[in-house]
């Protein structure tokens, strides 16, 4: 008996997001089919043609989304905007697996409140963390090493030499509204551009960051009960321009606080992504199709409900693979807090 191959429905699947994600899973199973779907559906179809088992198809968010004509999906990844939840309310009501990368803190409230209401079957995951979660996962493997931690500052740092999508681009340039932080165990809702920080760079240059309502924020203190807690967006010369190589895109985690063995301290590491931007984005949202699907060996998940990256997706499993993924890890021990 021939088993069900899996079919993938990628919502701005031939974008640089999307492009990166359908490519990396392709590597891993070339039996899976992928449908690569936006609002002009011709630009993807040289990417179909490359990627082979694959087609385009016409979808518009912004019109609703009719699964009748794009076959039986086992698993939506939205690598775009949905400001209308349209791809997470389609999947909860179909049993269908789902990956979304684009939505702040304030935005997952209408899909918290459905599940409330309605059974999830399948796995639902909110992956609007920076990266799709790769930032998290980091801040995860650092947290172990503590016993108790204060401050958590982290920074995403954009090179303009890396290139992005046009989406990606305006939301560049929108980034300044109101951000969620913790301060001092009080959750704040602060204006953007009045709370700057300023932060150095590995190169020694310095960038000028504004906190952004990623879902690392409210995440992270789930599991650290840090009081201090902000994520800062940055524009900046990166690793890899400073280098003379391309334009990596570099994640700055800075923590405070008391060692296991009693020592008092700050640890900075930088998670270096050499491919840039899109590319790490694709990673987060691999791995995590990796886990829904069982690919790679992995133990496929299938208990439905609300999962977030960390919560589906091991810190052993990102750290031991990053060389893999071209995504450097940067340890850096004592740093000063006050000189960022």
């Amino acid at each position: 008996m021939e088993l069900k191959r899996k079919r993938i429905l990628i919502i701005g699947g031939y974008g640089m997001v999307g492009s990166n994600i359908a490519r990396l899973i392709r590597r891993a199973d070339t039996s899976i089919e992928l449908v690569l779907s936006g609002r002009n559906p011709q630009k993807g179809q040289c990417l179909a043609d490359e990627l082979k088992n694959a087609e385009t198809a016409y979808v518009n968010l912004e019109e609703g989304l009719d699964l009748s004509k794009l076959g039986n999906i086992d698993l939506i990844i939205t690598a775009m905007q949905d400001r209308r939840n349209i791809s997470r309310e389609i999947a909860i009501s179909n049993g269908i697996a789902c990956i979304t990368v684009s939505e702040l803190a304030d935005q997952i409230s209408p899909t918290a409140f459905l599940s409330l209401q309605k059974p999830i079957v399948a796995p639902v995951v909110f992956a609007g963390h920076w990266q799709a979660g790769l930032l998290t996962l980091a801040v995860k493997h650092m947290a172990a090493k503590f016993d108790h931690i204060t401050h958590i500052e982290m920074a995403g740092i954009y090179d303009e030499k890396d290139p992005v999508g046009p989406e990606v681009a305006n939301d560049v340039n929108g980034f300044m509204g109101q951000a969620m932080i913790r301060q001092d165990g009080a959750w704040l809702s602060v204006p953007a551009k009045d709370n700057p920080r300023e932060i150095c760079l590995y190169n020694r240059l310095l960038a000028k960051g504004y906190p952004l309502s990623t879902l690392d924020v409210p995440s992270i203190a789930a599991f650290t009960n840090a009081a201090n807690i902000r994520f800062d967006f940055a524009t900046g010369v990166s690793i890899g321009s400073s280098r003379g190589l391309v334009a990596s895109h570099d994640l700055y985690i800075d923590m405070e606080g008391v060692l296991l063995c009693g020592e008092k301290t700050n640890l900075r590491t930088i998670v270096s992504g050499e491919k840039g931007n899109a590319r790490m984005t694709a990673v987060g949202v691999y791995l995590i199709t990796e886990r829904i699907l069982g690919l790679n060996g992995k133990n496929a998940t299938e208990a439905g409900g609300l999962y977030l990256p960390e919560t589906i997706v091991t810190v052993t499993d990102l750290i031991n693979r990053l060389k893999d993924f071209d995504i450097s890890f940067i340890e850096m021990n004592q740093i000063d807090i006050s000189s960022k």
